[in-house]
């Protein structure tokens, strides 16, 4: 699965690398720039990473609840909290987003 991610990460290195030196002949505005380009990126990786394990954390207890039905109130209570910790982690990176924004 990790091999899957290894190009396209290898891509976005690529075009991070080739616009920063661009963004660095603007000067002051260059660190604006990078703060936007931050703030976008966090904010997407932490959605995705958010989405991917809330994803695997359901999968899971669907299959569990679908090979033991009577543990269902076991399984469920603490399926949904743990998707609401995730859940809590994407929103943290959705506030540090919003704090990147206002320094630019």
């Amino acid at each position: 699965m990790l091999k899957r991610f290894i190009g396209p990460m290898l891509g976005l290195l690529a075009v991070l690398s080739i616009a920063a030196p661009a963004m660095a002949a603007e000067g002051d505005g260059a660190s604006n720039g990078m703060i936007a380009m931050a703030a976008g990126l966090g904010l997407g990786i932490a959605a995705v990473g958010a989405g991917l394990g809330q994803g695997r954390a359901v999968a899971a207890a669907m299959e569990s609840i679908g090979r033991n039905p009577n543990a269902a109130d076991r399984i469920q209570t603490p399926m949904i909290i743990g998707i609401a910790f995730m859940e809590a982690l994407a929103i943290y990176a959705l506030v540090i987003a919003f704090l990147l924004q206002g320094k630019i």
